[in-house]
């Protein structure tokens, strides 16, 4: 039976277009769909079990996976088979995730799982700015209860023109590289990078992905209308009680707000909140308590929630003291880990970052292989969060999609301020020792004094900042330098770094529906002024970047060489880079230019005398000489009919001078002439047509003896004896062979 499928275009209004199909595969989802554009086709579905859970948290899982066989590809490696995801599809779940969890009911605590797979690539299309319309099409399609219909969109820039979903070809032209996620009335998520943008600039970007998402979403409710939409499904609402709720609040308002109001410590905040929270527990009989002890805990944390906030709102101070604009107290140290090539730490108020950057050649570079996307980056950043940083004890279960994701922003942050010329691998390592707000931009701050500790040349030095929102209808407050508190009782996470010119990288999580543009660029604007703060600290810290590399890192030169001469340089089974690397204790690394086919040498090393050395051999195995030319060469074997000498210009470069050459006056004996280490000067003649060898010439150089007369050339048609070569023989009688029968 041939299934009823149903479909809906997006015009992108540029001759492409995006199509939404159901009804042929997956039909067992609770809802699944086909996005397609060009020729990338995106399979999402979605499945939430009808089980109630026992959980006290939504378990929604956001999976992203882009099959090698979409490209016509193998997986790499020994076993032939997708497994762990990427940082790069880590990465899309991420921002897919942060737009779909807040649209779920508060009280919705079922198993969800929505899965994204790339089945179809298209070079000219990424699909990570298509997942979250998929992910949330295939929900509309379902019975599972979500607010509203969202999208996402990524937005490129190109010689000031705005571009919608850029391929990637584009985006190495663009001075944007933003994914903006949304409603059809609130911007709920950004995330990019940028070259030095203004605030005004990003607001305008996000505006011109925002219509576009808007018809996306119109496109979704049309699709789930004519599929038949489904009903959503019923599920146990939580728990309310207005009476013991209002038995909170008379027990610990005001208790909450004084404690607010205090400005206290992380610790001292978290104990005293504690002891107010005990003491309206206390209130409760143990029957009242077993019963709803979840439900007391809900609303205690519902009151401190409102007091802090209300405490901001009103008189405009925040949980540590601090006024909305203030930034907590700042200190840095650079060169502090003895041995390390570069490192930093930035402490800023409760939290700390201490990086360290280590340094490289191209073999030391990040491979990115995957179906979408093949390369390398000479420039990354990994970022870690171990427990102890927040004073918690807790499995490590490896690298987290949080730690992924906060490094790269980091990574995005720093990378347009890497010089080109810069020969370097660099990898940087944040280790996050504190933890109160905004470890991934202290992390910036580590990474840029680390870098300019490290000797790299800095094109300009970055900062960065997180920024927050607390709003209650017509009334809302922007603070600078959130804490971690602020972030989970806020309305927005906005973290933003850049340069004294201009934005380089930001991160928004936005809660709160329908935040006005002017709130946003306000909020931008304060971002700056907070950054420019934080960028003079730095400075004061380490003014400029140090002019060299501490002599312990490795110093990095590269040289390009004609493609002929690589295989002299490698030799017959790498004997000559092998040894060459020993004698000298450098790192050499040969690459291919692929637009020239010229050979990349790197040589790598930390003894300046072992990199002079490399060179050398480089130069001489690509010395040739010029015919007329003259050169100073040094005698070092002597032969019966020469002595093989060697060019100064270009040590381990021999040629032989012939006997014949060394002197206007016959040479019995070459030692007559020259001795070993003799040093003078020869002219060269080419290829000798006759041996085919290079032939250099002393006595060219040397005036002739007066009266000297040259012997006539021999007559090559002569034999030793006088006698006719081409008759040798021919007067002898030759006895005819006898015939066989």
């Amino acid at each position: 039976m041939v299934p009823k499928v149903f479909r809906q275009v997006i015009d992108l209004g540029d001759g492409r277009t995006i199509s939404l199909e159901t009804g042929k595969l997956a039909k067992q989802a609770h809802g699944s769909v086909v996005v397609q554009m060009g020729n990338a086709m995106l399979l999402c579905t979605v499945v939430s079990s009808y089980k109630e859970s026992t959980m006290d948290f939504f378990p929604l899982t956001v999976d992203y996976r882009e099959k090698f066989a979409a490209a016509g590809r193998y997986p790499g490696g020994f076993f032939k088979r997708e497994a762990r995801p990427s940082d790069g599809e880590v990465l899309t779940m991420r921002i897919v995730d942060r737009v779909l969890r807040p649209l779920f009911p508060s009280d919705y605590k079922t198993e969800t799982q929505v899965m994204i797979q790339l089945m179809s690539h298209d070079e000219d299309v990424m699909p990570d700015a298509l997942a979250g319309l998929a992910a949330s099409c295939a929900i509309q399609l379902s019975d599972v209860p979500f607010e509203c219909p969202i999208s996402e969109a990524r937005v490129g820039r190109i010689n000031g023109k705005f571009i919608l979903n850029p391929s990637r070809a584009q985006l190495l032209e663009s001075d944007i590289d933003m994914v903006i996620g949304a409603s059809a009335d609130s911007v709920m998520m950004v995330e990019g990078e940028m070259k030095e943008i203004s605030e005004e600039e990003m607001a305008d970007a996000i505006k011109f992905a925002h219509d576009a998402i808007k018809i996306q979403c119109a496109a979704q409710i049309s699709l789930a209308e004519a599929f038949g939409k489904k009903a959503v499904r019923e599920y146990p609402a939580a728990k309310s009680d207005e009476t013991i709720a209002l038995k909170v609040r008379e027990a610990a308002y005001d208790k909450v707000y004084a404690i607010a109001k205090a400005g206290s410590g992380k610790r001292e905040r978290e104990e005293a909140f504690s002891a107010v929270r005990d003491e309206v527990l206390a209130s409760f009989t143990e029957e009242e308590l077993a019963e709803n002890s979840t439900l007391i805990k809900t609303y205690y944390s519902k009151i401190e929630k409102e007091a802090v906030r209300e405490l901001t709102l009103t008189e405009g101070l925040r949980l540590d003291g601090r006024k909305t604009t203030d930034i907590r107290p700042i200190w840095c140290e650079i060169d502090y880990l003895p041995s390390v090539h570069g490192s930093a730490i930035f402490t800023r108020g409760e939290t700390q970052a201490l990086a360290t950057v280590t340094l490289g050649t191209s073999r030391e570079s990040n491979m990115i292989d995957m179906p979408t996307h093949q390369g390398e980056e000479k420039f990354y950043l990994h970022y870690n969060f171990p427990p102890f940083c927040t004073g918690d004890a807790y499995p490590l279960r490896g690298t987290s999609r949080r730690e992924i994701g906060h490094g790269n922003l980091a990574q995005r942050a720093l990378k347009g301020m890497i010089p080109d010329e810069c020969p370097y691998t660099i990898r940087i390592v944040s280790e996050v020792l504190e933890s109160n707000g905004s470890s991934s931009m202290a992390t910036v701050c580590a990474g840029t004094m680390a870098l300019m500790d490290a000797g790299i040349q800095m094109k300009k030095p970055v900062s960065g900042i997180a920024m927050g929102l607390i709003s209650e209808g017509d009334r809302f407050a922007v603070l600078s330098d959130i804490l971690g508190d602020e972030d989970h009782l806020g309305d927005m996470d906005f973290k933003v770094t850049g340069t004294a010119d201009g934005i380089t990288a930001c991160q928004m999580d936005i809660k709160v529906k329908g935040l006005p543009y002017e709130i946003l660029v306000k909020a931008l604007k304060q971002a700056r002024e907070g950054r420019l703060h934080i960028l003079g600290i730095l400075k004061e810290a380490i003014a400029a970047p140090k002019p060299e590399v501490k002599p312990y890192a490795p110093k990095m030169i590269s040289r390009r060489i004609p493609n002929d001469f690589i295989g002299a340089l490698i030799g017959p089974g790498g004997k000559v880079i092998q040894e060459l690397q020993k004698a000298t204790g450098c790192t050499i690394v040969i690459n291919e230019d692929p637009l020239t086919g010229e050979g990349i040498v790197e040589i790598l090393g930390t003894k300046p005398e072992g990199i002079e050395a490399v060179l050398a051999k480089i130069d001489s195995l690509m010395f040739k000489p010029q015919v007329g030319g003259v050169y100073s060469v040094k005698v070092i074997k002597m032969l019966d009919f020469g002595a093989v000498v060697e060019y100064l210009d270009a040590p381990g470069n021999e040629v032989l001078l012939h006997i014949s050459e060394l002197a206007w006056q016959r040479t019995d004996n070459v030692t007559d002439v020259v001795n070993m280490g003799d040093v003078f000067d020869v002219k060269y003649f080419g290829k000798d047509p006759k041996t085919r060898k290079d032939k250099v010439s002393r006595k060219a150089l040397l005036p002739k003896p007066e009266g000297f007369v040259e012997r006539p050339p021999r007559d090559s048609s002569r034999d030793s004896r006088g006698g006719d070569r081409d008759n040798r023989g021919g007067d002898r009688d030759r006895k005819p062979r006898e015939r066989r029968d």
